[in-house]
């Protein structure tokens, strides 16, 4: 089989299954393992915004967005070369990936028969739901069978750490200019880490929200988890939130590694998590996934 992957999660659970030698294009923010966007073939493109401000970033968005214009650009020529059989793409963030119907289109315009599986998980088992699916539609579905359960029993590992701790409430920045709230699983992580999730939409989208909003939901502790980011980014926006929530305890994860992207490393969100909110029952958690900021 040869697969096309559209969403660097999906990349992820592509090569957690071991199904890297079939893999054979990619996006260009296909990063993890370093090896997808080296070694295969990249079929999809979008605007380099290193170096913009979060504010000027936003406005990008919002204005290809009003003007209808697209923010990734799919090398339809490159995708027919690569005449796969399965492609998988998404339909849950315009923001974050090429939506599926740009693909049937170009599908069709091109006389492809390939197979498009759309992953719209909105909370974490749906992660996980998603790769048993990913494993039906490629014929690896006791790997990923295995790899489900080796995830849920360290999911189950961090709630027996946490159990009878009081909850801390902790509230998720996922933008900092304007900024925005969590919603779609990242709840759950919180939950799942032992902690009480507020000024969030579980399951829902990322919404904007005001720093009183914010202020006023009364969160034990901010993480600072910027869409896109990985830690350093993180914790340099984190200077923003200290100046909106003085006073508040402030950290900064690995947005990109371990919080918006739903794959198999949300597990390693929730032990980071684990690790901020009940540091004195958590295992220790590797260095360069967070960081105490204020």
């Amino acid at each position: 089989m040869r697969v096309v992957s559209l969403l660097p999660s999906a990349t992820e659970i592509v090569y957690a299954l071991g199904l890297d030698d079939q893999l054979v294009g990619v996006t260009f923010e296909c990063d993890e393992p370093a090896a997808a966007r080296r070694d295969k073939t990249v079929v999809v493109g979008g605007r380099d915004t290193s170096g913009m401000s979060p504010a000027a970033i936003d406005a990008y968005v919002r204005g290809q967005v009003a003007t209808g214009q697209d923010l990734y650009t799919l090398d339809a020529g490159a995708l027919a070369a690569l005449a796969p059989d399965l492609i998988l793409t998404q339909d849950i963030c315009r923001v974050c990936a090429l939506p599926s119907g740009h693909v049937t289109e170009a599908l069709e315009h091109l006389g492809c028969t390939a197979d498009v599986l759309t992953l719209d998980p909105h909370s974490l088992d749906d992660v996980l739901d998603t790769i048993l699916t990913v494993g039906q539609h490629t014929g690896t579905q006791q790997q990923a069978e295995n790899l489900v359960t080796g995830l849920r029993q360290r999911l189950a590992d961090v709630s027996d750490r946490v159990q009878g701790c009081p909850r801390p409430t902790a509230a998720v920045v996922e933008w900092v200019d304007p900024p925005f709230t969590a919603g779609h699983w990242v709840p759950d992580l919180v939950t799942a880490a032992g902690g009480q999730p507020v000024a969030a939409d579980p399951s829902g989208r990322s919404s904007q929200a005001s720093w009183d909003e914010i202020t006023a939901a009364r969160p034990d502790v901010v993480i600072v988890a910027p869409c896109g980011f990985g830690l350093a980014d993180a914790a340099e926006q984190a200077e923003t939130v200290i100046r909106r929530l003085p006073g508040t305890p402030i950290w900064a994860i690995d947005a990109n590694g371990l919080v918006v992207r739903p794959g198999p490393r949300l597990v390693d969100g929730v032990e980071a998590l684990a690790r901020i909110l009940h540091p004195d029952h958590a295992a220790s958690t590797p260095a360069g996934r967070i960081r105490r900021i204020a």
